[in-house]
């Protein structure tokens, strides 16, 4: 079939109706039909799959030159296959040991020119690159073959999807040897490939040789050159790309609004990326799920969820334009994950195979990354399963997300068997995952196993990063190895690895867990030579752990270094500066810190509030600490158990006892424990107000905790009961004490004694005295004294019989009692 070139044909010039589509006509129009894309499906209801193919046939045995069809007439090994049938025997051979060529060599339609097009963009189409090189490389050795600018251009599609870029700059090269002039559509495939391996300066020069050999570039070239540049995260040279866009006439489009904003997500640069989505609104672009999903990631990344959340209820309204996909979903449930909402996780996840999405792999992660994050392996471990029932084959980061939900939930074992079980099935474990496994025992106090996975992954070609060191240093700090934190920070050095503020920060609060002050600040000057930038967690671990060590001067002075570099404060900072200033007796300072707190913004929590209940209490503003309880149920902050005690202190040192009782029955109904404490505060404002019918119903209460209860506590019960008269319910108190098994003492018995001698009961003294010598509790020469001298005073009939017996125990007792004193 002869070839006709268009300067055979003559010129007409026709005028187009305008509801009429131009088409190119060949000189065989049967061979139409050749090229044309036919549509086949298969649907199986039963099982819900379903399978579309594009079938194309290309030219056939009857359509090709009739000397190569005489040629294989009555050749039964040559087959009149289509070029789908062809790409499917290709595929379906191994590329290493199959002859590919063999099978190609077979094929009628391989003297027909115009297949080779068609079969080139079906089997690039594929994705299968080894078996797309072998057909390209049968093609180029055959006879009629001619080099074409598309095939190249497939070809080296293919590579930048691939990510062979240098293989593709041959292409590129290889083509122009051919005598086949690149187009944009060959430069735009070239810069793709550059940019998918982050090099957006080779794809620059692409773009400015364009220039020179008079190509114009589209569109999709300047998106291309601007996706190469923002993702290698030069976001600044991406802008500069798209303001010579908009200069040289080719305005940005929907697709070079996302990439834009991409590129700041893939920068970090979420305040940019919010405030460039504000512009995008401006203009007559409207975005799609795309842009909505970079908008969400961005949200959650400022931790604004509120708005997050907010963009996804938007999309799932009946009339929204954008409807959620399966990136929105899985970054909502990344999203309640960080938020600690873990059932929301769960109900986003529901929600979406409600919906009719069908998770994969990286929605099945997120999940199991929230419940591993919170420890929650019963869970994590059934999404697993539900991974692989579900013909998914679990990836690294599931088994490491497992990993992680053993780890935090202390099970060590477990995580080292998941560990090995990803070895099992094939799966090298990741950095993550030996970061994982170290953190799962150093996390238990297990260091020495923690410091073996260091050494396994460096001996598996996995070199440790400042996450590991930080990992080794926290486990140091819980096992409180002061030696093994210098050692730890030795070996990093020795790695040459380079300490950020995350590791600087680990180290220092390692050292102040084990009360190496010194360290932890030689630690802290070592981290401003090496010019690393402290942030507020610094400065917090650091106030915070001079306060724990009483160091409150050196406090204060890393809270004046952190106003100094203008770094913002956190809740906790703040409530070590208060306690530092309240234990220095400048209370008024403490409160300006307070107030200023509140100001900035940062609202404080029950800590803060408890520090400041103590600050007050230690200076005797027992009105200022009960208008503290006011404040809090204003802000809605329930107090605990530390700061209810504190509020009971104020209230008593105050003069209001009552409102103390009523506090604890507030305790009682928000289930808050009542510690000892608590109790404590709860007898002093019932001897305050002289409620014994509160004082009976608050040994009910503490009956249960007798045996843990301080004796101290039982003592001022006791003394309460004796000094109002209550002589029987002290002594069945006291039996309730014996009866619990508590460790009694000899000030106990004193209290007994006392208040019995108080109501004339010699006969029960003289007991308790006898009860003492049982127990081997020697009584004092005073209270044999005490006894003698009531006998005396009283003047009683029976004071011979006082005397006898008293005379009768300290003979046993060896107790020598001068009655001449008596």
């Amino acid at each position: 079939m002869a070839t006709i070139h268009h300067h055979h044909l003559p010129l007409l010039h026709i005028p187009t109706p305008p509801a009429f589509k131009p088409k190119i006509l060949c000189k065989n129009s049967k061979n139409d039909a050749a090229f044309e894309e036919k549509k086949s499906g298969f649907v199986d209801y039963d099982k819900g799959i379903h399978h579309v193919s594009t079938q194309v046939s290309g030219i056939r045995k009857d359509q090709i030159p009739q000397r190569y069809r005489i040629r294989v007439q009555g050749d039964r090994f040559q087959k009149d296959w289509s070029v789908s049938q062809v790409v499917q025997k290709v595929l379906e051979l191994d590329y290493k040991s199959d002859d590919v060529e063999g099978l190609l060599n077979r094929w009628v339609g391989r003297f027909a020119r115009k297949n080779f097009p068609l079969l080139i963009k079906e089997i690039t189409q594929k994705g299968s690159i080894e078996h797309s090189i072998l057909v390209f490389r049968w093609m180029k050795n055959q006879r009629n073959y001619c080099a074409r600018t598309d095939i190249y251009n497939m070809m080296i599609r293919l590579h930048a999807r691939h990510n062979w870029t240098d293989q593709a700059r041959g292409l590129f090269f290889e083509m122009q040897k051919w005598r086949c002039k690149p187009d944009v559509e060959t430069c735009n495939a070239l810069i793709n490939a550059h940019g998918r391996s982050g090099q957006w300066r080779w794809a620059m020069n692409i773009m400015e040789d364009m220039l020179q050999q008079a190509i114009p570039p589209s569109r999709s070239t300047y998106n291309n050159l601007i996706n190469a540049c923002g993702s290698s995260g030069n976001w600044r040279e991406a802008l500069k790309v798209c303001k010579q866009m908009t200069e040289n006439g080719v305005g940005p489009d929907l697709v070079t609004h996302n990439i834009i904003l991409s590129a700041y997500k893939t920068a970090a640069q979420y305040a940019k990326a919010l405030s460039y989505f504000e512009l995008m609104k401006g203009t007559n672009i409207r975005p799609d799920t795309t842009t909505l999903n970079i908008m969400i990631y961005c949200l959650t990344k400022l931790g604004q969820y509120e708005k997050a959340i907010g963009i996804f209820k938007s999309m799932r309204e009946k009339r929204a334009e954008c409807h959620p996909d399966i990136v929105t979903f899985t970054s909502i449930i990344h999203l309640y994950s960080l938020n600690g909402q873990i059932e929301n996780c769960r109900a986003v996840f529901s929600t979406m195979v409600a919906e009719g999405l069908k998770p994969n792999i990286v929605s099945y992660n997120a999940l199991m990354g929230a419940y591993a994050s919170h420890g929650m392996n019963k869970e994590a471990l059934s999404v697993f399963n539900t991974i692989k029932n579900s013909g998914l084959r679990p990836d690294v980061v599931s088994y490491t997300s497992l990993l992680n939900s053993y780890g935090r939930s202390q099970q060590p074992k477990k995580a080292r068997e998941i560990f090995e079980m990803m070895k099992r099935d094939k799966l090298k474990p990741n950095l993550v995952s030996y970061n994982a496994m170290i953190d799962a025992y150093g996390s238990t106090g297990l260091l020495a196993e923690a410091v073996e996975v260091l050494r396994e992954m460096e001996q598996d070609g996995i070199y440790p990063n400042t996450v590991s060191v930080c990992t080794l240093l926290a486990a140091c700090g819980r096992c409180s190895r002061r030696v093994n934190i210098d050692v730890v920070l030795q070996a990093a050095e020795m790695r040459h690895i380079k300490l950020n503020t995350i590791a600087y920060n680990s180290a220092i609060g390692s050292y102040m867990n084990v009360g190496e002050f010194e360290k932890a600040t030689s630690m802290y000057r070592s981290m401003r030579k090496s010019k690393v930038t402290p942030d507020a967690v610094t400065f917090t671990v650091l106030i915070s752990g001079c306060c724990k060590m009483s160091k409150y001067c050196e406090a204060l002075e890393f809270f004046s270094k952190m106003m100094d570099l203008k770094i913002p404060m956190t809740k906790e900072a703040y409530s070590s500066v208060i306690c530092a200033y309240s234990k220095q007796g400048k209370i008024t300072e403490a409160e300006s810190m307070f107030n200023k707190m509140k100001t900035a913004g940062c609202c404080p929590d029950v800590v803060t509030y408890t520090v400041m209940l103590h600050a007050y209490n230690a200076a005797e503003h027992w009105e200022k600490a009960c208008a503290l309880l006011q404040e809090m149920e204003e802000y809605n902050i329930q107090p605990d158990t530390i700061a209810c005690s504190a509020l009971m202190r104020a209230l008593n040192k105050g003069g209001d006892p009552s409102k103390v009782l009523i506090l604890a029955e507030f305790m009682r109904e928000r289930e808050i424990p009542l510690s000892e404490t608590i109790f404590f505060e709860m007898v002093s404002a019932c001897s305050l107000l002289r409620d014994w019918r509160t004082t009976i119903e608050l040994i009910k209460l503490m009956e249960p905790s007798f045996s843990v209860v301080s004796i101290g506590l039982l003592n001022q019960l006791l003394h309460l009961l004796g000094k109002s008269g209550k002589i029987e319910s002290m002594m069945k108190l006291f039996y309730k004490i014996i009866g619990s098994g508590a460790e009694i003492n000899c000030k106990t018995y004193s209290i007994l004694l006392k208040n019995l001698l108080a109501v004339g009961n010699w006969r029960k003294y003289i007991e308790v005295l006898e009860w003492m010598e049982e127990a081997r509790v020697q009584p004092s020469n005073g209270m044999y004294c005490d006894i003698l001298s009531f006998a005396q005073k009283s003047g009683a009939s029976d004071s011979s019989i006082i005397q006898e017996r008293v005379e009768s125990l300290r003979r046993k007792s060896g107790n020598e009692v001068l009655t001449s004193k008596v």
